[in-house]
């Protein structure tokens, strides 16, 4: 009797595009497995091998079997999601590059990460690979307009690295924010739709003090600082740590700086071997041991639209982002 088969219509592609996004994250968390249809079928069983004939040598014996490598280490998972705003209001002073390679670094490692670009400059979407000329959807509609967060997220080329890029007209968005209401929490209610998708969302806020700084650190939980280490980078710090207690005491109780990075470190000076101990016996534990050195290749990457792990994944900019990823990952001081 022949057998019948039956073909089922193919399913209707889902109405959300965003949707495929997190499908995407999921399906990299699960492992896949062929399924087969119809009766299952054995193979015959093979015959046993003939004795050797008397005489002959005996067999060598068998091949020493390598141990399997051992496992990576198990990514630590307590206190996930970790939301956390990278704020200076001093510009220059390596936010975005922090943003970007700290977050490539740690998708890298296995997390789920999502880069929020709040600079209206767009320097994290476009040092992402993202064109924010040719958007859709861009952060200033679900900062103005209410959109949902997912609608705007895109994917870039870091396996588990995703961006909601930034665009000009956020450069207005301070102005418009100031009649809006609840405009301090406007990010807090977006990022509340998907904050269980990811393990890390990195804010990269503007080089200001206003209500778009204000609005990350309402939606965060920690505040990271990159330090320049020169003497004028230390001017404001101490605005910006009033500002961090102002919204914790009125937006975000569970607001702290938790965590400083000493970036554009030069060996070759004692002004950074001076900045770095000043910081580090100001603020303790909340400095990072690893040190982010003044590369040119780091400077290089976002022009190719890389972070530097793909752009000189052996440079020294790449190994130091690695170790700082490593370092966060592990918990703040």
């Amino acid at each position: 009797m022949a057998r019948v088969s039956s073909s089922m219509p193919p399913e209707e592609p889902s109405g959300d595009p965003s949707r495929s996004i997190f499908a995407e994250l999921r399906a990299r968390d699960e492992s896949t497995g062929a399924t087969t249809s119809g009766p299952m079928t054995f193979a015959p069983r093979p015959a046993p091998p003939p004795p050797p004939p008397p005489g002959s040598p005996p067999d060598p014996p068998p091949a020493a079997v390598e141990p399997s490598p051992a496992p990576p280490d198990e990514l630590r998972r307590d206190n996930l999601p970790r939301v956390i705003a990278i704020a200076n209001q001093k510009g220059g002073v390596g936010k975005t590059t922090t943003a970007v390679n700290l977050g490539a670094c740690l998708a890298d490692i296995g997390y789920r990460v999502l880069v929020v670009d709040l600079d209206p400059q767009g320097n994290a979407s476009t040092g992402l690979g993202i064109n924010v000329r040719e958007l859709e959807t861009s952060m200033y509609d679900v900062i103005l307009h209410d959109a949902p967060l997912e609608d705007c997220i895109e994917g870039t080329a870091v396996r588990n690295l995703l961006v909601a890029p930034s665009s000009l007209d956020l450069a207005g968005a301070e102005i418009e924010l100031v009649p809006a209401f609840s405009r301090e929490m406007r990010l807090k209610n977006a990022l509340d739709q998907v904050r269980d998708e990811f393990d890390y969302v990195l804010i990269d806020c503007p080089p200001s003090l206003g209500l778009l700084t204000v609005n990350a650190m309402a939606a965060a939980t920690e505040v990271l600082v990159p330090i320049q280490c020169e003497y004028y980078a230390l001017e404001g710090l101490g605005q910006l740590i009033r500002n961090v207690a102002l919204v914790q005491k009125n937006l975000n109780r569970d607001l702290r700086v938790s965590t400083i990075v000493l970036v554009m470190y030069d060996a070759r000076t004692k002004l950074s071997d001076q900045v770095a101990q000043d910081v580090r016996d100001h603020f303790g534990e909340k400095v990072c041991r690893q040190v982010i050195p003044r590369t040119v290749r780091l400077s290089e990457a976002p022009s190719f639209g890389q972070p530097i792990i793909a752009f000189d994944p052996t440079s020294r900019g790449a190994l130091a982002y690695r170790e700082l990823a490593k370092e966060v990952s592990r918990g703040p001081a």
